[in-house]
């Protein structure tokens, strides 16, 4: 019998994104003739590099944009392999680089693999909130471990001892996390390593913002885990270091017994990888190319670095500096104990517009928001500068 919605159980419990709607009423009140600085929205704000673009023309008045191997064409997984070496110092085989249509379908060949109905992953909360929902769909349990300043926002091994079950499947780490900005130690990772290990488990690292990591050179979970390291997953994206976003191209390293049956899922959800964004990122790994997306690293970290102090003069709580990407999760609670009420309140009262902790779990959500820097230091000086004069008036 049809139930009453006509839709699968599963949509209701997948939850609306929540910076998209902040976004949209900030939009309109742009519409209206307001002036609002944006915060929300995790997209760099840097275009994608010339080099890459010089690169897709070429693509396109060469005419070859086909279907290509559901894993990606050779030349882009060779040089994803030898940016792991030269960055990283990580030998990994080319044959183990799946290249995806975004890091999302990275993440989705990922959980097609390895999940039965009702396995459960183990997850950080916060964390990002399309990760659980990658889990939902393919029918398993995503289960929010709460964590605090005391691991960095971060899983720890001892938390994952605790919280496994005999139906765990797995455990999802990203690091640098969305939407806290933190870490996790190198000791740490390789005592998670070995931890889910012990327990036959999968282990599945988001590197999406490693190259955008600040204070010291970033270390992958591949060059950390020792022997797991062949075991495992890990998703990486040209979107954040490399300012691809609107490309939608990704990549998975996975070990050598899954490729085949990653390439079947693959070919049957997608296909392949879009052609005119592969034969683009292969420009990413230029010098040149390199030059431009270090120096805006270095941008990245010094709005980082007027913004977090900035926040804490105003009273948000920001008890751990963020180490990579272009977030800072914030304690807002001094203000509001309602962080959707505060989001609409400091958008409308000041113009700028930030996401409620409600888009990435439960654990304290009504008392965090995330503030995103991938907006110019004048904008994020004017932020602050509206924050302070409607605070101070509220």
């Amino acid at each position: 019998m049809d139930k009453p919605s006509g839709t699968a159980r599963r949509v209701g419990d997948i939850a609306p994104f929540h910076v998209m709607e902040v976004q949209t009423a900030a939009r309109a009140l742009e519409a209206a003739g307001r002036s609002v600085v944006h915060m929300e929205i995790g997209e760099p704000d840097f275009p994608t590099p010339a080099p890459v673009l010089a690169a897709a023309r070429a693509a396109l008045a060469d005419g070859g944009i086909y279907y290509t191997s559901a894993l990606g064409i050779p030349e882009l997984r060779q040089a994803i392999a030898r940016h792991y070496a030269d960055r990283y110092g990580v030998a990994i085989a080319p044959e183990r680089v799946v290249v995806t249509a975004g890091s999302s379908a990275a993440l989705l060949l990922v959980m097609a693999l390895i999940l039965d109905r009702d396995d459960r992953i183990l997850l950080s909360d916060p964390g990002y909130p399309c990760n659980r929902h990658f889990v939902r769909v393919l029918e398993g349990e995503p289960v929010g471990v709460p964590v605090g300043p005391d691991t960095n926002y971060q899983l720890s091994a001892g938390l994952i001892e605790r919280h496994w079950t005999a139906r765990t499947r797995g455990v999802l780490i990203a690091s640098p996390s969305n939407p806290t900005g933190t870490t996790v130690p190198p000791d740490e990772m390789r005592a998670i390593a070995a931890a889910v290990a012990r327990r036959g488990g999968r282990l599945i690292v988001d590197e999406i913002y490693l190259g955008l990591s600040y204070g010291g050179e970033p270390e992958s979970v591949l060059s950390l885990a020792g022997a797991a390291a062949d075991d495992l997953f890990v998703v990486s994206s040209f979107s954040k270091y490399f300012n691809m976003t609107g490309w939608r191209l990704g990549w998975t390293i996975v070990p050598e017994r899954h490729v085949r049956d990653v390439e079947k899922l693959a070919q049957n959800l997608y296909i392949s990888p879009p052609t005119l964004s592969q034969r683009a990122a292969l420009a990413c790994f230029l010098p040149e190319t390199l030059a431009i997306l270090e120096e805006r690293r270095r941008a990245f970290r010094d709005r980082r670095d007027f913004l977090v102090p900035a926040l804490r003069g105003l009273g948000f709580g920001i008890p751990v500096l963020p180490s990579g990407g272009f977030f800072v999760y914030a304690d807002s609670s001094r203000f509001s104990p309602d962080s959707e009420r505060f989001c609409r309140d400091v958008l409308e009262g000041a113009g700028v517009a930030i996401t409620p902790g409600v888009d990435f779990g439960a654990h304290r959500a009504s008392e965090h928001v995330r503030f995103a820097y991938t907006i110019e230091m004048a904008k994020l000086e004017d932020g602050v500068a509206r924050l302070a004069r409607h605070l101070a008036g509220r």
